[in-house]
């Protein structure tokens, strides 16, 4: 497994200087964005596409730093209503595939996309209870719309022999394990999980048991190390379901920390532990969110707790069960 970082937290950076700094710190592999809410900061996604001088000089810059690219980040909603919406956000989804496939990046990370509740709806429509009765027509509704266009993506990803990594997010059709299932069921087995526990916390699932059951089906393309806490003392009084904003911290049931703080280093290697056992051997790519530090202490502070989590060497022979 490699320590990764995605790197839009240090967007004002030139991609040089991010890399030389992450280098340093002891990171194997690197995330890029190349469009949708993320940006493009250190991946501009039509300048580099079909472009091999551009393409070979990025795979030297990575080759200096002794870096690897883990997956492109293209997060939007590619089911919204808004039909301009929509096209961009199909349209940077299906571009980043063809670059990841031109820089033999096997991995593209986004989210499943959002519907509205009706063929006549506006605003994207996040169904959470199946009453009162139109919301259960509605989120039937949302599912035929994820069915045809995630057939029609999961096609074209598997024509560039490219994984789709879908982070389970709220506020997204696909925001658990179960849904995550379900729409690989749909499609094919290019559409798999980005495994963000951040979301996963709050929601209540446990994320060893959420890690097993995508694993029985090789469901994880790609892993995002991301912590949260949920402070009771207002979880007790209004929930989970904060819309409180993120920087009114004080106020929030639950806040996305930096690795190590949400939860111990004990648990995070138990969270190492079970990825290898459903044979995840990919990167942990750090997403830094958290809003009590800046950018470079979290990264340095999770870069630290995973370094001594992470697995460096394969398994050796179970010689005492001979």
């Amino acid at each position: 497994m490699d320590i990764g970082v995605l790197t839009v937290p240090l967007g004002g950076q030139s991609l040089d200087e991010a890399l030389a700094y992450l280098s340093d710190l002891g990171v194997d592999a690197v995330e890029l964005a190349c469009g949708g809410f993320p940006g493009d900061d250190h991946l501009d996604r039509q300048a580099y596409l079909d472009d091999e001088d551009k393409q070979a000089e990025l795979a030297a810059l990575l080759d200096d730093y002794d870096l690897r690219v883990s997956a492109l980040a293209t997060h939007n909603n590619p089911l919204h209503p808004d039909d301009d919406r929509a096209a961009e956000a199909d349209r940077e989804l299906r571009e980043a595939i063809r670059l990841a496939d031109q820089l033999d990046v096997n991995t593209v990370t986004g989210f499943s996309g959002l519907p509205a509740g009706g063929p006549d709806d506006e605003v994207p429509n996040w169904i959470t209870a199946p009453w009162p009765t139109e919301h259960a027509d509605a989120h039937e509704y949302q599912w035929r719309v994820a069915d045809e266009y995630w057939s029609d993506l999961a096609a074209h990803a598997g024509a560039h022999d490219v994984d789709v990594a879908i982070e389970m997010h709220p506020n997204m059709l696909v925001y658990e394990p179960r849904g995550l299932l379900e729409l690989r069921r749909r499609t094919n087995d290019r559409i798999g999980a980005n495994f963000d526990p951040s979301h996963l916390y709050w929601q209540g699932i446990d994320v060893t048991e959420a890690i097993r059951l995508l694993g029985e089906h090789d469901a994880i393309h790609h892993v995002h190390a991301k912590d949260t806490k949920v402070y009771e003392s207002n979880a007790r009084e209004k929930g989970v379901l904060d819309t409180a904003p993120y920087t009114d911290e004080a106020d929030r049931s639950w806040l996305f920390r930096s690795i190590g703080y949400g939860h111990d280093e004990s648990h995070w290697k138990d969270v190492v532990s079970t990825l290898r056992m459903v044979g995840y051997d990919g990167a942990l790519s750090i997403e830094h969110e958290d809003s009590l530090t800046s950018a470079r202490e979290g990264l340095e502070k999770a870069v630290d707790v995973l370094d001594r989590a992470v697995f460096e060497t394969r398994p050796g022979d179970a010689y005492w069960a001979e």
